[in-house]
């Protein structure tokens, strides 16, 4: 089982790289796939053509809400993961023919995401080996990774946009996984579809990370972005997914 990171800032289009890396793996029937969506937004799901709720499939987010304020469950003293860990393998969990999806969700209740991504973390404790790929979709910020959902990975990708804050993004990760243990293999950049190619030589001299490329810009993709339809129904031939 390997686990594939993917994060960066808002809006660079990291969400669509993981949709299309989830359609390569499926192209190469590198399955069983755990699609994990740690983005509040919760838009993983619906670039892959799920409907969680339309599933019956809840968040992790709303499982916690359900168990602890709802049904007026205590949370003082008991860990999340010993109380809702079956809860989410049950019914947070979407299964697929060839990939299953976990996703975090929006927290609707006062206070930090600290209990929802322990409960994830718990669960993926479980789940993972399972799998022959975990493809992470983390959010724009960095704190999740002081929770350190997922400890142990083997390649991380951060997509950058065409900003100076990309670049201190890549540097200020790269910092944190290390301070706070968790193990990587490898840590990739990636220029996202608005990223200038002018500045590739300048983003692997100001991180020291290797950079592969660009998601190369796609109508196609953008449409079915915007319009909420699959990426995994794009061409093969599409720019983006070769690029990917």
């Amino acid at each position: 089982m390997k686990t594939l990171v993917t994060m960066g800032r808002g809006g660079t289009g990291k969400t669509s790289f993981v949709a299309l890396q989830t359609k390569y793996f499926l192209k190469q029937s590198d399955t069983p796939l755990l699609l994990v969506d740690l983005d509040p937004d919760q838009n993983l799901a619906e670039m892959v053509g799920v409907d969680l709720e339309k599933e019956g499939v809840k968040t992790i987010a709303e499982l916690v809400t359900d168990t602890f304020i709802k049904k007026g469950g205590t949370i003082t003293g008991i860990a999340p993961k010993e109380r809702i860990e079956s809860q989410v393998l049950r019914e947070g969990l979407y299964e697929g023919s060839h990939f299953d999806l976990i996703a975090v969700g929006t927290k609707w209740i006062e206070g930090c995401y600290c209990m929802p991504d322990a409960a994830l973390k718990g669960a993926l404790e479980s789940l993972s080996k399972n799998y022959s790929y975990v493809l992470v979709d983390s959010p724009a910020g960095l704190e999740h990774l002081n929770r350190k959902v997922t400890a142990q990975v083997s390649d991380i990708f951060d997509v950058m946009g065409p900003s100076h804050k990309s670049l201190l993004h890549v540097r200020r990760a790269d910092r944190i996984t290390r301070e706070v243990g968790i193990t990587f293999d490898r840590f990739f950049i990636v220029g996202g579809c608005l990223f200038p190619s002018s500045l590739e030589k300048r983003a692997q001299e100001e991180t020291g990370q290797q950079y592969l490329g660009k998601i190369v810009f796609d109508p196609i993709v953008q449409e079915s972005v915007i319009e909420g339809r699959s990426l995994l129904d794009v061409s093969y031939n599409s720019p983006a997914y070769l690029s990917v």
